[in-house]
């Protein structure tokens, strides 16, 4: 046996065997344990306090923090096809029934914060959940809420863009006449339209800063929305009134908004003129008077009740004839406002300091003038806009009048835009107060200049008056008589400007000094083979004579006769101008109304109480002429009745020469 000797220093080790170590977390057993081995398949037993209440938790009970989490799962399962939770969310934003309790504000609150902080997941499968939170009453809440859901609005279109025409068009409702969030909920106070208004254009503006291009989405749904003409009174003032506030904070969308207020304003006011057009002349002036003179506050306004336009008793008690012409008052007077919100917007455009801001104005003005109102046949008012701030400036007049001559002589318009543009021209400078002699003059040698080319170029081949050949060139000799019934002192050489209107001495025996080429205008168009006078309206026709004769500029009165025995039927055919056309007793009359040109020029009195104040010094009223007039003083408007007295005599003498 060999043995190990060890290096001196290290003791031998000791002969015990290993004992692995016990762990330290061992729990020590009592004696109990040691008696009775507990069994694996037994359940300790659970007592619990009767005196507990177990229950539910309510949805006002839960914290932020919960309902943020609950919603979060409620998305999450919706997803997976479990929608029980998702229909709980929705029910929150859901208006309730009769008998059902309403989710008290904190739970609104607290699930719309949850909505907030999850937009990333409203995709187009929780498109109804998202419409339902728009419906809500969201904007009649406390200022608190209303911010918190601006919040939420400008998170999800950021997010989730497709929502973006929803949650603008729901905005742009809310500044109709009755807010869709008004008084939804049983819980919330009602708060006067006028703050809801402020705060739906409050959260717009907000939204147009963000995303500057939903300005024109913005548009297309201001345009949808805007009242249909047959809409209350109420309805057309508070739109109007909304879309001039956008403006303010979108003044991108200054002029498109300002175009289509005047687009829908010409629609009304040409229904205006048809309903008129169908009343007794004297029910017509009772309709003008029963308009309030006096424009409400538009605070108050805003705040009235819907149904203040409206009485349904009072409708149901009045016959067919009166409910009409009360329709007809209302559309009045709903013009006569809107109208008025316009002078005011503009006056405080030109009230600005910038003068950039002044031009601004002009141009919308004339860019709504040459592509609304000129190609609109028969508008009566909306066109007075134009009349009164074109005058503030005499470049401004120049502009105008240059406009309508130009489009007047251009060939390559259609003739109806021709047509009106020279009865413009001719009311326009006619009418204005501040139209300097010198555009009188201008205007005058234009229209002159363009005639004589026109007669040089049609007598040749002309065998009598046609209305459909020389349509043009009868509108141009109408206005240059309606001008110089109008301006007649102002084609004077060398006028007296002391003198006054009332104060003009009498011409007989004495021969008035004309500027040169007056009387060849009136002589080479008068006694052309065109015969102007019998296409010209009747009424223009006999006050030119009339005038003409006093002032001994022209005798026209033995052509007038020859015309009476002159049937322009006579001279109409579509294809073949050398054969005369056959005519019955029955249709001579109406053929021959036909033939004349119509009595429009679009400057003529203005009657809506409200917005007249606005021309008044800028509108010329017919004054007539002393010595000639005397009889006729008290007429103030331009013969009117003499007009509609020459058509009666007319026809009837044409008759008698017939038999």
């Amino acid at each position: 046996m060999t043995t190990t000797t060890l290096p001196a220093g290290i003791p031998p080790a000791a002969n015990t065997k290993y004992q692995p170590r016990k762990s330290t977390l061992a729990r020590k057993r009592g004696d109990d344990d040691l008696l009775e081995p507990s069994s694996p398949s037994k359940r300790s037993k659970v007592s619990f306090d009767s005196d507990v209440e177990v229950r539910l938790v309510e949805e006002w009970e839960k914290t932020p923090t919960v309902i943020q989490e609950g919603v979060r799962r409620a998305l999450l399962k919706r997803a997976t096809g479990d929608s029980t939770g998702y229909e709980r969310l929705k029910a929150i934003y859901t208006p309730v029934q009769d008998g059902q309790e309403e989710p008290g504000p904190a739970t609104v609150k607290s699930h719309t914060f949850a909505l907030l902080n999850n937009v990333s997941m409203l995709n187009r499968g929780c498109a109804d959940l998202v419409h339902a939170a728009l419906s809500s009453d969201w904007l009649g809440r406390s200022e608190e809420y209303v911010h918190l859901f601006t919040q939420f609005l400008a998170n999800l279109v950021s997010a989730q863009s497709l929502y973006l025409p929803d949650v603008l068009r729901m905005l742009a409702e809310n500044i109709a006449a009755a807010p869709q969030s008004q008084s939804q909920s049983r819980n919330l106070a009602d708060i006067p339209r006028s703050q809801l208004y402020l705060r739906v254009h409050k959260v717009l503006q907000y939204l147009l800063q963000i995303i500057p291009s939903a300005c024109r989405i913005v548009l297309s749904i201001l345009t949808s929305l805007f009242p249909h003409q047959t809409d209350s009174r109420r309805a057309h003032i508070v739109y109007t009134h909304n879309l001039l506030k956008i403006i303010e904070y979108a003044p991108i969308l200054q002029m498109d908004i300002l175009t289509l207020i005047t687009e829908r304003l010409v629609k009304i006011d040409l229904q205006v003129q048809e309903d008129l057009e169908d009343l007794a002349e004297e029910v017509e002036e009772g309709v003008v008077q029963h308009v309030p003179r006096t424009r409400p506050d538009m605070n108050n306004f805003l705040d009235e009740a819907e149904d203040s336009d409206n009485d349904s008793d009072t409708d149901d008690e009045m016959d067919e004839d009166a409910l009409r012409t009360q329709t007809i008052t209302e559309n009045v007077e709903k013009m006569d406002c809107i109208l008025d919100m316009l002078f005011t917007y503009y006056d405080q455009i030109n009230l600005a300091a910038s003068p950039s801001s002044q031009v601004g104005s002009v141009e919308i003005l004339l860019s709504q003038f040459q592509t609304i109102i000129l190609p609109t046949h028969r508008s009566r008012h909306t066109q007075f806009l134009l009349f009164h701030f074109i005058q503030q400036s005499p470049a401004n007049i120049d502009v105008f009048v240059g406009m309508c001559a130009q489009t007047s002589f251009d060939k390559k318009r259609p003739a109806m835009v021709r047509q009106a543009a020279a009865a413009y021209l001719a009311s326009f400078v006619a009418r204005g107060m501040h139209v300097s002699s010198d555009i009188v003059r201008e205007v005058w040698d234009y229209i002159s200049t363009e005639l004589k080319k026109q007669v040089r170029e049609s007598e040749p081949a002309c065998r009598g008056p046609d209305l459909q050949r020389y349509s043009t060139y009868y509108m141009l000799v109408q206005a240059l008589l309606y001008i110089f019934c109008f301006r007649w002192r102002d084609l004077e050489s060398g006028p007296d400007e002391d003198y006054e209107e009332d104060e003009l001495p009498s011409i007989y025996g004495e021969e008035r000094q004309w500027r040169s080429g007056v009387k060849e205008t009136l002589q080479l168009n008068v006694f052309s083979k065109l015969n102007p006078l019998k296409v010209c309206s009747p009424g223009i026709v006999t006050e030119f004579a009339r005038i003409a004769h006093h002032l001994h500029v022209i005798y026209v009165y033995h052509l007038l006769e020859t015309n009476k025995r002159i049937r322009l039927s006579n001279y109409f055919g579509p294809s073949n101008y050398s054969q005369l056309n056959r005519e019955t007793a029955l249709t001579a009359r109406g053929e021959e109304e036909n033939q004349h040109l119509d009595e429009y020029f679009p400057f003529d009195p203005y009657h809506l109480p409200k917005s007249k104040r606005w021309i008044e010094g800028d509108y010329r009223e017919w004054t007539g002429i002393p010595g000639l007039d005397n009889e006729k003083a008290a007429e103030s408007d331009s013969g009117e009745g003499e007009m509609e007295d020459s058509d009666v005599e007319e026809g009837t003498e044409t008759e008698e020469s017939d038999e």
